[in-house]
């Protein structure tokens, strides 16, 4: 029985995708769920994953086609997938013994059978000196998907990370781009859709809003000593390690609430108040910049918040964001200081009125209660649309988000 691979459903505001790149051949087996195809649109890349086990039939849409929801990119051939294990190295002869069902017996099994991957997900486990039976599958029937073993990685990196402040990381590099050799190479490649769309909202921006940026430091000691006081109990009661983004996320929040025109947005002749908080929190991956949105950050502890941003950064990292994730938002936040970045102007996220930019954290001579003192300083800027926001309105938001990180204890910590 043939069945179509077909387009998944896209939202309003996207009208078409692109065939990025087929992971399967015509001819070669396929297991349900297993990855095929991703398809990118101007937001997201979109996995397309095969809906039963079988074998790759014709593919319809090649590499760079441009289609729509519902269009069919290629059929499967359901229930062949015997004839070719995913695995043929590995593929053990038929022998009548191994065609005769038995149930094992557990005392004699010593273990449960190891869950079935994808070719993919095998690499990763390989690359990583994993077994199967160490990750936990949320792929139907417990099946091992790939941001299983992802998640997996990334909860194992941060509980073996270092417990002292967080240092600047090293730059991702990135990614490769081929260039021949000669006198004076040069390569063109097209822009991929995502980068398109991050060029055009980066220019519209730009054009079309009155942007000005104001500055702030803030001694990040008191925080610090306040994390170290309780990052122990804080870990064991959620599970997670307390970062600095979850700090500045509340923050926001809460000043969000005190000056309504920097949560506001403009629409045609009008001004939106948001009675809400909805803050994007910009994740940088090898397809450019994202933006998931945290709904209802007013409402959120701070350990609701550092799951959700480390569920976010996995999930983008992994292509896992769905339009609805990055959709919306009133206020953002991002942080060039994981690059090593000084001081910057965030540019804004329209139509929201404004965006907050964190930077790297570097010991420097302050004066505090008239003495030199070397203190880890951060310097934090505010870019806003002056349409609706006043110099003293931003100035001021600005410096409350500064008074609440050097205060921890007016935070409401759930620990």
């Amino acid at each position: 029985m043939s069945i179509e691979i077909k387009v998944p459903a896209l939202p309003e505001s996207v009208a078409d995708a692109t065939v990025v790149t087929w992971h399967k051949k015509t001819g070669e087996a396929v297991s349900r769920d297993e990855l095929l195809v991703e398809i990118e649109t101007d937001k997201v890349v979109l996995e397309v994953p095969s809906p039963a086990d079988g074998v790759m039939g014709e593919i319809l849409q090649d590499e760079g086609a441009v289609v729509t929801a519902a269009d069919v990119l290629g059929t499967i051939s359901e229930g062949e997938a015997a004839a070719a294990p995913a695995n043929k190295e590995a593929a053990p002869e038929k022998t009548e013994k191994a065609e005769t069902k038995t149930e094992p017996d557990p005392a004699e099994a010593g273990s449960q059978p190891e869950p079935q991957t994808s070719p993919a997900v095998r690499k990763l486990l390989t690359e990583n000196s994993l077994e199967a039976s160490q990750i936990s599958g949320t792929g139907k029937n417990g099946r091992i998907l790939k941001e299983d073993v992802l998640a997996y990685l990334e909860s194992a990196k941060s509980k073996s990370a270092p417990e002292e402040a967080p240092k600047i990381k090293d730059p991702a590099p990135a990614p490769a781009v081929e260039v021949s050799s000669g006198d004076r190479p040069e390569k063109r490649v097209p822009m991929t859709r995502i980068r398109t769309r991050i060029s055009q909202r980066l220019l519209e921006a730009t054009q079309t809003t009155a942007m000005l940026t104001t500055f702030n430091e803030v001694d990040m000691k008191p925080f610090i000593d306040f994390r170290n006081q309780y990052k122990e109990s804080f870990q064991q009661q959620h599970g997670i390690k307390l970062g600095f983004m979850s700090i500045f996320v509340k923050a926001a929040a809460e000043a969000l609430r005190r000056f309504p025109d920097v949560n506001a947005s403009i629409d045609d002749t009008d001004i939106v108040y948001h009675g809400f908080c909805d803050i994007g929190v910009a994740v940088s991956t090898d397809d450019g910049l994202v933006v998931p949105i945290l709904r209802d950050a007013e409402h959120m502890s701070i350990a609701d918040i550092e799951k959700n941003v480390v569920s976010y950064a996995e999930k983008a990292r992994s292509k896992k964001l769905s339009l609805e994730e990055m959709t919306g938002g009133t206020f953002t936040i991002t942080n060039g200081g994981v690059f090593g970045s000084m001081m910057s102007t965030p540019i804004l996220n329209p139509p929201q009125s404004a965006i907050l930019g964190m930077h790297a954290t570097q010991e420097r001579a302050v004066v505090v209660n008239g003495e030199i003192v070397i203190r880890p300083m951060m310097y934090i800027a505010l870019s806003y649309d002056h349409r609706i926001v006043d110099g003293k309105g931003a100035v001021s938001f600005l410096k409350t988000i500064k008074e609440f990180v050097e205060e921890p204890a007016r935070m409401l910590f759930d620990v």
